[in-house]
């Protein structure tokens, strides 16, 4: 948890080393070339020179990561491997973050602040071990800052964005202030307390927003408005015996705003006068977290580390109509539209054998979720439904360090449920270091999915739908195999100077997978069961340079997807490939006090097969196809007055993507497959400021 502490100096921001310390996956915080897992780093000078504030800022440029934004619902979801959220991790300090939809799982990225954080740690493959259920695809780990070298830290920035091509003070564009004030008590006591206000103002497009009162489909927006104000604070203790202790505690708030895009226009013939109505919403999010750890020695003999943390999120909705040109909202009602309570409790205890060439860990994970979703946002028989879910794991595993080049890592956890059967996870890892320093890493590893509520409990039913949920699912099963090829060159003969490559292949498989699937024809009935799998394997090679002032990387990745839907009639389970390249460089003009820094991310085309209709009126099946599409952006950040104000200026999709033509997907139930994909709002740019008032 501590380990993250160690101050980077300004001047090393492009020249940092190659050997960062992690945390994730690991018995202890050690440097990633110790480390038997692959794990990616994101560090701190990468988000500030991307003016990162949230994680889909930053997660864009990621080989490997897709972004999928939605418009309608203002939230931002992630796919790695080409699996939803429900597939991976989001962890605060090794601890999942709750939201709307679950725990860890799930979440929007747009809602995960930036400000107190070290680094961003990616661990790719199944971590049933490590990190429990629904952790298949791997886990993203946020490592936040825990204390400081200054007495004082007080630190306020304002940024402002342009949302496409508009930008307004007050009713468009993005508008970010925050300030942070950290106090080094004494040696071992720290605090710091941080608030931010993030408004996106919306975009607007062909839009005319809520104060436009013709009825001709113009009023509203095209990405929905929504202001964030997030509080944190954090108290921690350093004393005797490598004992740490911090409590940190978080306050989200977010209100989505929804305007009708039709206008009732209330004519009164009597005066022959209209006052225009229009049936609008309010999304209000609210999280609170709570996490209190416990990290240091017992007696000198074995290390523990102890995490208690209480979270609840909710999402409550308030409906009304709108006078527009009066601005008054009459007929109001609010009701709770989804929550998640959490309790839940991590430790891990190591180190129970002082010798080098054998350890071993043992640890438990407890969590107790008390969710509820109102009827409103699903079909669950016009009831509300509250369930109760119990998750209580037991893990463990050994490290065995045959030699200096060898080391070996199997591990299991058994996991057992108040709703589903005992459920187990296993892992092996290994390292090995060749004679001319190539290493070597093999990680094989399981992890269940648990279903959600929509697949247990949806019940749709009247005189033209039957779809229904069902209790009796099982959670379905993934694995996977990655192998990580590793080498560093010194491009310098002091060493100053690195370049590091590595080669990584992986497959992943996905079994019992849960799909709505039609199971009577007549009448047509539909229900969730374990009926589909799912493989992906992959490529991925990607180099790191650091030279001089100069820091940059490239990447590229070529991978397969293979879909057996059982649950359809017309299926086809070939594999279907897509390329992806990265590249990003920062360079550091010392003599100028400036970094310049620009990302560029490749998407490929990429297939799947959907169900079309021929000209005879038959359902045939045929490979869609989505347009490539490229991401670019560059920064350029300056310091004044011996650093204590630093400036950053950018702009985020300089290719200014909006949205891609694709025959790729299947159209609904009463509606024909759409022909484009929204990706964002085109190019943007930035302005970031900050003042670092730190003695």
């Amino acid at each position: 948890m501590f380990a993250q502490q160690k101050e980077v100096k300004k001047d090393s921001v492009i020249a940092e080393q190659l050997e960062e310390v992690v945390v994730t996956g690991q018995y202890s915080p050690q440097s990633i070339n110790k480390s038997v897992f692959e794990v990616k780093v994101i560090s701190r000078a990468q988000i500030e020179q991307q003016a990162g504030n949230n994680l889909a800022d930053v997660l864009n440029q990621t080989l490997n990561i897709n972004i999928i934004p939605s418009a309608s619902t203002g939230k931002s979801a992630v796919q790695l491997f080409g699996l939803d959220g429900q597939y991976f991790k989001i962890l605060i300090d090794n601890v999942p973050v709750i939201n709307d939809e679950g725990l860890g799982n799930n979440t929007d990225l747009t809602q995960m602040n930036l400000d107190d954080i070290q680094q961003i740690e990616i661990v790719e493959g199944s971590m049933g071990v490590q990190y429990g259920a629904n952790a298949v695809s791997g886990v993203i780990n946020i490592i936040t800052k825990k204390n400081s070298k200054y007495q004082w830290e007080i630190m306020p920035y304002i940024q402002e964005e342009t949302v496409g091509g508009e930008y307004g003070l007050f009713d468009k564009g993005r508008h970010i202030q925050s300030i942070k004030v950290g106090r080094k008590i004494s040696n071992s006591w720290y605090a710091n307390a941080i608030y931010t206000r993030n408004d996106f103002a919306g975009f607007w497009n062909d839009k005319k927003g809520k104060s436009h009162d013709l009825n001709d489909g113009k009023r509203g927006y095209s990405w929905l408005p929504k202001l964030q104000n997030t509080a944190k604070a954090l108290l921690t203790y350093k004393g005797d015996n490598a004992f740490r202790t911090f409590y940190k505690f978080e306050y989200f708030n977010e209100n989505i705003d929804r305007y009708s895009e039709q206008v009732n226009p209330n004519y009164n013939p009597s005066t022959q006068t209209s006052a225009p109505i229009g049936d609008d919403l309010v999304f209000t999010s609210e999280r609170f977290y709570h996490h209190l750890n416990f990290l240091g020695k017992w007696r000198d003999d074995f290390n523990y580390d102890i995490s208690l943390s209480y979270q609840q999120q909710k999402r409550n909705v308030e409906t009304f109509k709108y006078r527009i040109k009066t601005k008054e909202k009459f007929d109001v009602e609010k009701f709770e539209y989804e929550s998640r309570k959490a309790f839940y409790s991590r430790g891990n205890f190591s180190h129970f054998l002082k010798q080098d060439s054998f350890d071993f860990q043992f640890g438990y994970e407890v969590n107790h979720i008390d969710g509820y979703a109102s009827s409103v946002s699903g079909s669950f028989d016009g009831e509300n439904i509250k369930r109760e879910l119990g998750s209580y794991d037991v893990f463990g595993s050994s490290e065995i360090y045959v030699n200096d080049k060898f080391s070996i890592r199997p591990g299991a956890r058994l996991l057992t449920s108040s709703v589903f059967n005992t459920q187990a996870a296993v892992s092996l890892s290994a390292k090995y270091i060749f004679r001319n320093e190539v290493e070597i890493r093999g990680v094989v590893g399981s992890s269940p999915r648990l279903p959600n509520y929509g697949e247990l409990y949806t019940y749709f039913v009247d005189a033209n739908h039957d779809v229904r949920g069902n209790e009796n699912l099982k959670p379905e099963q993934g694995s996977s195999i990655f192998v990580h090829i590793k080498k560093g060159f010194d491009l310098t003969k002091d060493g100053t100077s690195k370049l590091l490559s590595k080669l990584s292949l992986n497959y992943l498989n996905v079994s019992d997978r849960i799909e709505l699937t039609v199971v009577n024809q007549i009448p047509l009935q539909f229900q969730y069961i374990n009926i589909d799998s799912y493989r992906t394997l992959g490529a991925f090679f990607n180099n790191t340079m650091n030279y001089k002032n100069l820091k940059a990387s490239a990447g590229i990745g070529f991978a397969g997807e293979s879909k057996v839907l059982d649950s359809k009639v017309l299926h086809n389970d070939d594999y279907l490939y897509r390329i992806q390249f990265n590249a990003n460089a920062a360079y550091y003009a010392k003599s100028l006090g400036m970094i310049f820094s620009t990302y560029y991310k490749y998407n490929g085309p990429s297939q799947q097969f959907v169900q079309q209709q021929n000209e005879n009126n038959e359902t045939v099946l045929i490979r869609g196809r989505q347009s490539d599409y490229s991401w670019l952006d560059a920064s350029v950040r300056k310091d004044f007055l011996n650093k204590k104000i630093q400036l950053t200026l950018g702009a985020r999709n300089l290719l200014d993507i909006t949205e891609v033509n694709t025959t790729a997907l299947e159209g609904g139930a009463h509606s024909g497959s759409p022909s484009t994909v929204l990706l964002g709002y085109g190019r943007s740019y930035f302005f970031k400021l900050v003042y670092n008032l730190n003695f």
